[in-house]
């Protein structure tokens, strides 16, 4: 597959088939990501990968009683006050998906409902949560970003779909316990990793991008 080819067909899947993942394939992919660009060869992102039987015992985990006490997030996913354009953008995504999925604004249960299917990967059988050390600022952020995104692209190139979810960093005491992760790190996403159910309504959603000229100018 061409490179193009990956990024214009690459999309946030959020319906899974059980098809089983093979966690070899996601060896060599995640090997291959790390060829992603990284300021100072840092290399800043720690992974712990779920599949099969551990992504049961993580579900089993996650629905202990325990662990439905509130968390603090590890940081922000957006901004308190979002301004324009950036409100109604992340508005209209929304209310596209719920459209898809005949959940009206005042259907509070079904949307809630369909919020939940996030922490269950939305039926993905391999997922990985991407941490990162907390001495690390915006810079080594941005590798992670590139590192996520390589590996999504080559995800799509092998036929297997994807979808990062920062939603997990409303849940960072209840997936560190469970992966062992050392306190110095952060938890910053999730992805879910499968085979993208076609029949699934909601992976027909194409989120909307800006025209060039809103985004770039050419001196």
């Amino acid at each position: 597959m061409q490179v193009s080819d990956a990024v214009a067909q690459r999309k946030s899947v959020r319906a899974f088939s059980d098809k089983p993942v093979s966690s070899e394939l996601i060896k060599t992919l995640l090997t291959k990501s790390a060829r992603a660009p990284s300021g100072g060869n840092l290399q800043p992102w720690r992974l712990y990968v779920i599949n099969g039987d551990s992504m049961n015992r993580f579900q089993e985990h996650l629905n202990t009683p325990t662990k439905g006490t509130p968390e603090s997030p590890a940081y922000d996913i957006y901004p308190q006050s979002l301004s324009e354009p950036y409100r109604s953008s992340r508005y209209k995504v929304g209310e596209d998906m719920y459209a898809l999925l005949n959940i009206p604004r005042e259907d509070k249960a079904g949307r809630f409902k369909q919020l939940k299917e996030n922490y269950k990967f939305f039926g993905a059988p391999a997922a990985f949560f991407c941490f990162v050390d907390r001495q690390m600022g915006p810079p080594q952020w941005s590798d992670l970003g590139m590192f996520l995104q390589t590996f999504m692209l080559l995800a799509q190139a092998n036929s297997l779909s994807t979808c990062a979810q920062e939603v997990w960093a409303t849940k960072p005491r209840t997936v560190s316990d469970f992966v062992g992760a050392p306190d110095e790190l952060m938890l910053f996403c999730g992805m879910a990793i499968g085979y993208e159910n076609t029949d699934a309504a909601i992976n027909s959603l194409v989120s909307d991008r800006a025209d060039l000229d809103q985004f770039a100018t050419f001196l």
